[in-house]
């Protein structure tokens, strides 16, 4: 006998039966111990929506990881892993698909914990309705703040204010209305267009399914009742057709189709298309599925396209209706929530991936921070874990994207750290700027072949990295002695040199740090251009920001030798006496004391100078540049 309740009639009715219904998505959220995963856990059990083999293992559990005493903890139906279950809190997003006579759910059960603000906003990326938790005794919380500012930049436009723990205060309607009172005031410039306040106890029921005895004051909808009926727009269908290439099938000379998902919109076979990079036009010849072709594709499905024409369409470019195009843009404003421990820093590389593409990023301005509390913009050089703020962002080649209020699946994106291949951040985009679309390159007769060629040489940059004092700068002017013998025409950009000028604005933190290389990165690759060897002194003590003066450059052009001298033998030499004054505390983020130097795990040449001459390993750079016929 099962606690959930039987299929009525034949399994082909109920399937037809559930086709039929309308499907809501929605997250739980709010702060630490509100009572998450015990609300999902009460509406499956009260819905009669558990199987016995699960509910006897449940009560197992209960009486083994439960916090509730002799009762069923509901919140371990969704706490699924053992640290969830030992600790006693949510970690991961859980997801779980019920339904009931009138509708289909899918629900997101996202953690409290401010250092889990990512999963809140995986879970709260897809949902149409969030469910905002308060615990009656501790009223609005940072973190319920946090959660709703985030719910509204993700588009979701419908909340339940559910007051939990209604029964800890002895059923109060003063606490509940002070309560409502806060949140609304709070809410009011988030857009979202209702905001339904329920009185609850997860732990006991109370307006959860059936209308509590205790809040005779209450004369609102359960929470199921309100989940079952709400009207929530789902215009995705009537948005602009968009469709993101996720890969090229090719499996004969026969075929050439695009498969991916319908991101919003519809098309049918004989309808225009545009590719969104090119502007190219074609028409639908066929919609392709593993269940044979279709004469039409709404948003949510997955197919393969197939044109008419053989225009250029690779993954990470996007299909759309022709009489509207998505943006295509390699700069955009966009708002951003920062992830990641280390601290976003305007400048730093970064790999940007949309629904398809994924290409090189930085961060070229951070206009403000949010303050989550009062919404001000404040001004800021950086972000810090689980920090929103509005952001400049360019990407190394153009994208195509709308903006997030208009499509938010083609609107979204995340931030991949190039080395740890972390997920350091997610952005919802604003506009194009406007100078994306105005500036283009002018065409320059004399290129960069025709200026090396006249100097008889193969342009490079020979990036020097290393410590303060391992020698960088000694063993560079030896090189370019070396080159300028042999008729090079060369020039050295030294850290030290170019902070008298180009750089003399910036101090040393590690965002002025980054500033440094990447302003220096863009002068070496205008000398490359110009046909010069050009030689780069620099400490340079990042991995991204090495990796994105190597991404400015063709490749093979970009070289980079690690000067590789101990700590202790740096210190020792102390050619300028900043080791010194560094540990005196007289000399704040100096590289390798309290500053950390993250060396190249793959460098072209890395010199250990130990026991060597400059001179010696000068030559040993020429001869790997003889060798590349760098000459």
């Amino acid at each position: 006998m099962n606690h959930a309740t039987p299929f009525p009639g034949s399994m082909t009715e109920y399937l037809r039966e559930q086709e039929s219904k309308s499907l809501l998505r929605f997250l739980t959220c709010g702060s630490v111990d509100d009572g998450k995963s015990t609300l999902i856990g009460r509406l499956l059990y009260d819905s009669k929506l558990i199987f016995e083999d699960h509910l006897a293992a449940l009560e197992r559990d209960s009486a083994k990881h439960g916090t509730t005493g002799e009762d069923i903890d509901f919140a371990l139906l969704v706490d699924g892993l053992e640290a969830e279950r030992e600790q006693g809190i949510t970690i991961d997003v859980a997801y779980r698909f019920f339904t009931t006579a009138k509708r289909k759910f899918i629900v997101a059960d996202t953690p409290g914990h401010e250092e889990y603000t990512r999963n809140m906003a995986t879970g709260a990326s897809t949902a149409d309705l969030a469910i905002v938790l308060v615990d009656s005794r501790q009223g609005i919380l940072r973190q319920t703040r946090r959660h709703s500012y985030i719910a509204s930049l993700l588009g979701i436009r419908h909340i339940v204010l559910a007051v939990n723990k209604i029964d800890l205060v002895g059923y109060d309607q003063a606490v509940f209305d002070r309560i409502v009172a806060d949140y609304t005031a709070f809410a009011r410039d988030l857009g979202f267009k209702t905001v339904q306040p329920i009185p609850i106890s997860a732990r006991y029921g109370d307006n959860v399914t059936e209308a509590s005895s205790h809040t005779g004051w209450y004369a609102g909808p359960t929470l199921m009742h309100h989940l079952e009926t709400v009207q929530v727009e789902n215009d995705a269908r009537d948005k602009p057709f968009r469709f993101p290439v996720q890969y090229v099938s090719r499996p004969n000379l026969d075929f050439r189709g695009f498969a991916g998902q319908v991101a919003s919109g519809q098309v049918a076979v004989g309808d225009p298309v545009s590719v969104a990079k090119s502007g190219h036009r074609s028409r639908i010849k066929e919609i392709v599925t593993q269940d044979g072709s279709l004469d039409r594709a709404v948003e949510g499905q997955a197919v393969t396209l197939v044109l008419e024409d053989q225009v250029e369409v690779s993954r990470g470019n996007m299909l759309a209706a022709p009489e509207a195009r998505p943006h295509v843009a390699d700069q955009f404003q966009a708002h951003l929530i920062w992830f990641s421990p280390t601290p976003m820093i305007p400048g730093r590389s970064y790999i940007l991936r949309t629904e398809a593409d994924s290409v090189g990023a930085t961060v070229t301005a951070l206009k403000h921070q949010v303050d989550v509390n009062t919404f001000a913009h404040e001004a800021a050089k950086s972000l810090q874990m689980n920090e929103i703020g509005v952001c400049n962002i360019g990407t190394q080649s153009p994208i195509a994207f709308d903006a997030y209020r208009d499509n938010r699946v083609t609107g979204g994106f995340i931030l991949i750290d190039r080395f740890t291949n972390a997920t350091v951040g997610a952005g919802m985009i604003d506009f194009p700027l406007r100078r994306a679309q105005n500036i283009h390159w002018q065409a320059i007769e004399v290129d960069k072949q025709a200026r090396a060629a006249i100097k008889h040489q193969k342009p490079s940059v020979l990036w020097f990295t290393g410590l303060s004092g391992s020698g960088k700068s000694t063993i560079a002017n030896a090189v370019e002695k070396l080159l300028h013998a042999k008729g090079r025409h060369t020039y050295i950009l030294d850290g030290d040199n170019v902070r008298h000028g180009l750089n003399r604005d910036l101090g040393f933190t590690e965002a002025d740090r980054v500033e440094n290389i990447r302003r220096v990165a863009e002068v070496a690759k205008l000398m490359a251009d110009a046909g010069l060897i050009v030689i780069v002194s620099f400490i340079s003590p990042f991995r991204s920001e090495r990796q994105l003066a190597r991404d400015m450059m063709p490749d093979g052009e970009f070289i980079e030798i690690f000067v590789d001298t101990p700590l202790e033998e740096c210190a020792r030499r102390d050619p300028k006496g900043l080791y010194r004054k560094a540990m005196a505390g007289e000399i704040k983020n100096f590289t390798g004391i309290d500053s950390p130097y993250e060396p190249p795990q793959q460098p072209e040449i890395h010199l250990h100078t130990i026991g060597r001459e400059p001179v010696m390993l000068a030559v040993q750079v020429e001869e790997f540049l003889e060798s590349r016929g760098i000459r």
